[in-house]
């Protein structure tokens, strides 16, 4: 998205387009009172205080009534755009909207780009660009876990995390410079040992941040988690008993499943995108075997793998060598013993002792909520909530890693005794990189790309 003229007055549809019992209709920009104040006759609005709200009627430009309205008035600079705002509550007809849209833009206004009201809360100081980002993605939350990550750099989290980090990169900035100063003089400013500590307390601060952006990315958009096993071991049951509904065929015959089928599972607040998988098996099929390749490219792709085996008719043996194969993956592996009450006790006893699995019987429901606190203990959700910070946006995942590969070089530089004047170049990228996360340092293109993927009206 081009970046446009903030003069205009925009206008645009706030809420979802099509039939509903309200539509909100919001203009901001210097011309915003006078625009609605010249269809709205039933109070003067330039003689109203901002945040006030006010019911009358609506004419149109023909002086007909064309609604009756609820107008909500914000001045600047006390506004979401810090510019006078006006918002219009109408009847949800497409007609209704339709018109006011129309009779609005004949008096001056013009139609909202894309992330535009955003853009100029950005432009006007109300918020740098890690809280723009935060409304699209408060707007896109889909779980309570995003959501709460979403209010998080909202309310300037991130932020305020990323200016401590400024802080430590300045004072470290500040000794260097001090150092090039005093460099003809016998002032003692910094030692290298000290100089080291800094930049490794640096180091150690942006680490974790990076470390976040991989939960945070699944977060965001929705945990991966795959359900894997032999045919016929329950997979597809599962999957539909976790879902409460007839996502997957389940049959007695090997093999129904394969390709792969997905559902969106919520969890205490917590968003997975569940994948039913082909079983893992030899076979000369070659549709089969095309779902089974498939199968070992959604392992790779997912947080947490759901092995789930007939307790039944599998053998200790046949366990540890899918197990074997599942952990070569490197992803966390939960144990589940499916068809418990095809058994005794003491078998399932057995088989969760060595193999630490969860016993279900999915046809019949049984410990489905056991398996989803431990699905959720998997994935540290207690951990989740610990982080003060967690990356979810890969362009702030992007400015982070640069930062740390330069004050890595920072380090290097300490450690091979260069002088302080390349010193505090690798410095000043640091802080660039940095700047470029909060939008301190940016480009049109950039903020193009990140305002394009608004929705209208936001």
């Amino acid at each position: 998205m081009p970046l446009v003229t903030q003069k205009d007055t925009i206008i645009a549809l706030s809420t979802p387009p099509g039939q509903s019992a309200i539509a909100l209709i919001r203009l901001s920009g210097k011309s915003a009172l006078s625009i609605v104040n010249h269809f709205f006759k039933t109070k003067d609005l330039f003689l109203c205080a901002s945040h006030t709200v006010h019911f009358g009627t609506l004419l149109d430009d023909h002086q007909a009534v064309l609604d009756e309205v609820v107008v909500t008035l914000f001045r600047a600079p006390t506004s979401f755009t810090k510019e006078d705002v006006v918002e219009i509550s109408c009847h949800g007809a497409y007609f209704i909207i339709h018109r006011i849209l129309q009779i609005m833009i004949r008096q001056g206004a013009r139609m909202a780009q894309p992330g535009e009201f955003t853009q100029r809360a950005f432009f006007n100081g109300q918020l740098d660009l890690t809280q723009a980002e935060a409304v699209a993605d408060l707007i896109a939350a889909r779980s309570a876990t995003a959501h709460k990550t979403a209010m998080h750099h909202l309310k300037g989290g991130l932020s305020k995390s990323v200016r401590l980090l400024k802080d430590k990169i300045m004072h470290f900035a500040a000794l260097l410079e001090l150092s090039l100063d005093f460099a003809e003089e016998d002032v003692p400013v910094a030692a290298k040992e000290d100089l080291k500590k800094l930049v490794q307390d640096i180091l150690d601060t942006i680490q974790p941040m990076l470390e976040s952006f991989t939960l945070g990315n699944a977060i965001k958009h929705g945990i991966p988690m795959a359900i894997v096993g032999q045919p016929n071991a329950g997979k597809s049951t599962l999957l539909n008993t976790l879902l409460q509904e007839e996502r997957a065929l389940v049959s007695s015959i090997p093999g129904t499943t394969r390709d792969f089928i997905e559902g969106t599972l919520m969890i205490e607040g917590v968003h997975f995108q569940l994948i039913d998988t082909a079983g893992l098996h030899h076979t000369e099929d070659m549709v089969e075997s095309m779902g089974i390749q498939k199968t070992y490219e959604i392992i790779k792709k997912s947080h947490l793998i759901l092995y789930i085996f007939d307790i039944s008719s599998t053998t200790a043996q046949q366990i540890e060598k899918k197990l074997s194969q599942i952990k070569s993956f490197n992803i966390p592996t939960l144990v589940i013993a499916n068809k418990i009450d095809r058994v005794t006790p003491a078998v399932v006893q057995d088989f969760c002792h060595a193999f630490r699995c969860v016993p279900i019987a999915a046809q019949l429901g049984k410990n489905i909520q056991q398996l989803k606190k431990t699905i959720l203990e998997q994935i540290q959700l207690a951990k989740i909530s610990s982080i003060d910070t967690i990356i979810t946006n890969e362009r702030h995942y992007e400015s982070l890693l640069r930062s740390k590969e330069a004050m890595e070089k920072v380090l290097q530089g300490i450690q091979n005794e260069l002088s302080n004047e390349l010193l505090v170049l690798d410095i000043r990228t640091v802080l660039e990189h940095l700047g470029t996360l909060v939008g301190e340092v940016t480009t049109e293109d950039v903020l193009g790309h990140i305002f394009a993927k608004f929705c209208i009206g936001k």
